[in-house]
């Protein structure tokens, strides 16, 4: 039996993968000679008028993306013989993140940022062309193995200009990397993309999602009643100020994480390079007009009041993979007052000897001044002025002086 044919030209020969809505299938296209990936709506949806709108869109919107860091779409329509829907993308011959994540558990950070920052080239791409994915996630970073990092599926991506067709109260996405406003059911928008890519770094990284949730309710109420564990008290490799930056694209509200994709990649990697990240400029537009005062976090940028989110309980941090070391400890501040170090104490006893000296001296030299300025015969008067406080020697003097210049 020969394998089935799409629109008489892509020959099917395995599946690649499949989701709630399609099947990606590795095919020839017959004409070029050459390997693409053919995505076929699923049969029961393809009555659906909604659901076929969403999927053409979806080819309408990445056949315009065309970027190193972004899967091409070759062609799209729907076959006559089958009626089936399909779009022709092309084959990356690699692995995606998810499955780097089910086989390895964790990656190292320069490899996860590496991929990180050139999906953060894909998004700023796709961003500028008013695209928003709306479903970042693991399984759609693809690894070439040339090193090259693609982002794939656009499955509900639409253009941020257009009319929204989903419908009202829906909520399309993975759970676990839907940002704030999204677990509301409110509007994605591209900084929606930039907190799922967050999701993923710190996944990436850790081997852990930053909120564990069994739904989508749950995982509102978390993100909006707890701040995730820092990245740096989980993975020793990571330094403070890659945890402050990855911290800064899975910030509660929209305008306090980055404002582009790129600012973001570069960002990250500056961070994991020690160069603090520079905080985006809160309260901007007509969206921070609306927003409550805030608190600062330690990176510098507006967080929710302490009433409304706390920090996870210290078993929260507990590491979920090996380390090299311990987490990086902040240094503490040198003790002071009684427990102060002997060789402090001595450096204070030098200064004060010193102080006792110098108001000597200046005695001395006051009643020099006294004695030869006087135009006649002088009764001088001397008194012996030695304590060990400073300040009374000082007062001691001052009367002394002023006795003699009367």
């Amino acid at each position: 039996m020969s394998e089935p044919e799409i629109a008489g030209r892509y020959r099917l020969e395995g599946r690649l993968g499949f989701g709630g809505m399609s099947t990606v299938h590795l095919a020839l296209d017959m004409r070029l000679e050459r390997a693409v990936a053919v995505k076929l709506l699923a049969e029961h949806l393809a009555e659906d008028p909604t659901f076929v709108s969403r999927f053409q869109r979806e080819a309408q919107a990445a056949a315009r993306l065309v970027h190193p860091n972004i899967v091409q779409v070759f062609d799209s329509g729907q076959d006559e013989r089958s009626g089936q829907y399909f779009i022709v993308m092309e084959y990356i011959e690699g692995v995606s993140c998810a499955e780097i994540l089910r086989d390895e558990g964790w990656m190292e950070v320069e490899r996860a940022i590496a991929i990180v920052e050139q999906a953060c080239e894909g998004l700023d791409y796709a961003h500028r062309h008013g695209v928003v994915h709306r479903d970042v996630k693991p399984g759609n970073l693809l690894r070439a193995r040339e090193g090259q990092v693609k982002l794939a599926d656009f499955g509900i991506a639409k253009a941020t200009e257009q009319s929204s067709i989903t419908q009202v109260g829906s909520v399309l996405g993975t759970a676990a990397y839907l940002a704030p406003e999204q677990a509301r059911g409110e509007e994605a928008g591209p900084s929606a993309d930039l907190y799922a890519l967050g999701v993923v770094t710190y996944q990436l990284i850790s081997g852990r999602l930053p909120y564990e949730a069994s739904s989508l309710t749950e995982l509102a109420l978390k993100q909006q009643q707890e701040a995730p564990p820092m990245l740096d008290a989980l993975v020793a490799a990571v330094t403070p100020e890659l945890a402050d930056a990855v911290a800064i694209s899975l910030a509660l509200e929209a305008s306090d994480r980055y404002q582009t994709a790129r600012e973001m990649g570069r960002a990250l990697r500056d961070a994991a390079l020690g160069v603090p990240p520079v905080p985006p400029a809160a309260g901007t537009g007509a969206e921070s007009a609306t927003q409550p005062t805030s608190v600062l976090s330690r990176t510098g940028r507006s967080a929710a009041p302490p009433t409304q989110r706390t920090r996870p309980s210290p078993e929260a941090v507990v590491p979920r993979r090996p380390r090299a070391g311990p987490p990086r400890q902040r240094q503490a501040p040198e003790p002071v007052g009684a427990g102060a170090p002997e060789g402090r104490r001595r450096r204070r006893g030098r200064r004060l000897f010193t102080g006792i000296v110098g108001v000597l001296a200046l005695a001395g030299v006051i009643a020099a001044i006294v004695v030869v300025t006087a135009p006649g015969p002088t009764k001088v008067v001397l008194r012996k002025v030695v304590y060990s406080d400073v300040r009374q020697a000082s007062e001691a003097l001052r009367q002394l002086v002023a006795e003699n210049t009367k």
